[in-house]
This record gives C-alpha cells, structure tokens and sequence, in this order.
C-alpha cells in the first residue's frame, strides 16, 4: 500500500489564478453549450456563470468557438484518463484477460458515466454534438468514440474469435455501450422506476453487476455456437 503523502512538498502546487479561471470557464462551457447549443450560448452567459471577465474567454481560448473546441478537447482527455486501464495497448494474454478487460470497461464506464456528478454535463454536451454534429463531434469522435470502439472490438475478437471489423462484433459492442449509455440519459426514468432518490455507488454496482451479467450471457452464447 502506497504511504499517504503529508509534506507540503508532496502536495501539488495550487493552481493559479488564471488556471482557476481556465477551469471555470471550460465547465461553464460544457454545461452551456451542452444545455442551449454553440448558436444559443452567449460569451456574456459563460464568463458569468464562470465569475470571470468576458474577455478572458478570448485570453484563454481564443473566442467561443475556441471554447467549444477546447470543451471537446477537454472530454476526449478525460474519457480516455477514465478508459485507459481496461483498454490498455497491450495485446491480452489470453482470452480469459480480454474477457475480464471488457468488463472491467463495463464497470469503469457505469463509475464514470453514471454515478460521476461531472459527466451530466459532458453526456449532454455530447449529445447536443451527435444531434447537430460539427467540428466538436468531429473532434469527439476521432478522439475518443472511434479508437474505443475500435479497442473494444478487438477485445471481443480475442474473447470470441469473432472477427473485429465484423457488421455482427461491431453492432454488439455498440449494444454494450449503448446499455450504460441509457441510465446516464434516462436517469431520471430509471430513478423513478427503481424508487431511488439518486444513482451513487450501490446503484451504480447494481447497474454494473447487470451489465456484466449480460456480456457473460453474450459470451457464453457465443462459445456455446462454437462448439
């Protein structure tokens, strides 16, 4: 176990003041863009929901449209921050290892995006962008959505012996992200079916305990056409 680090020297420096203001401005960015849209978000609307003068958006991002570009930007590092350990880039030992890595990118992709306050706004930002697809999308996209998918497939490939690049592997790795996807975006449905008052971690651990239960489901029917 790693010993806890208590000296001053150990702590990260505090972020300045024009860091802070960075900061603030990219998640005042993302929940307004997200809510309203590139054309219905003003930069008078961002800088005060971010506390800070409206000529710091073009200080820090170069205008609006640098914002928005930067919000994309700022979704890509943290989803892949969120992913990286279970789609790792070394090949799987075995298929029992790219078994157990698809499920463990089921279970850090239920902790991120349904239990994670942050990324309400970074669903809907996204799905304003898949909506009313732009260069945001476009970023979103070669970044994060196609290099996952692509990773996730491989994993089932080496899971199943199922070809990646296959219309059936591609589809049904969809229907894996598709499953969490749904109780970010229909939360509120979800909470009101299940009685709960919030989705937090035992929740997210039902969710996830299903979500799993399904891909072994999958990959049992899978081998059991084999045989």
């Amino acid at each position: 176990m790693t010993p806890s680090l208590t000296s001053e020297t150990a702590r990260p420096p505090a972020a300045s003041a024009a860091e802070q203001t960075r900061a603030a401005l990219l998640q005042a960015g993302l929940k307004l863009f997200g809510r309203q849209g590139f054309d219905g978000t003003s930069t008078r609307e961002i800088a005060r929901l971010a506390k800070a003068n409206i000529g710091s958006i073009a200080y820090h991002f170069g205008g609006k449209e640098g914002l928005h570009a930067a919000c994309a930007d700022f979704i890509v590092e943290t989803i892949r921050k969120v992913t990286e350990p279970a789609l790792a880039a070394d090949r799987p030992a075995s298929a029992g290892d790219a078994e157990a890595r698809l499920a463990q990118a089921l279970d850090r992709a239920v902790a991120f995006l349904v239990a994670s306050p942050e990324a309400g706004d970074i669903a809907q930002f996204v799905m304003r962008q898949l909506a009313q697809p732009g260069a945001a999308l476009d970023r979103i996209y070669a970044g994060v959505f196609e290099p996952t998918h692509r990773t996730l497939c491989a994993l089932w490939e080496q899971a199943t012996g199922e070809p990646a690049d296959s219309e059936t592997t591609k589809l049904t790795v969809f229907t894996m992200i598709g499953q969490i996807v749904y109780f970010r975006i229909g939360r509120e449905a979800v909470m009101r079916r299940m009685g709960w008052s919030d989705i937090a971690g035992p929740q997210a651990a039902a969710i996830a305990d299903v979500a799993k239960n399904n891909l072994t489901a999958l990959l049992t029917a899978r081998k059991a056409g084999k045989t």
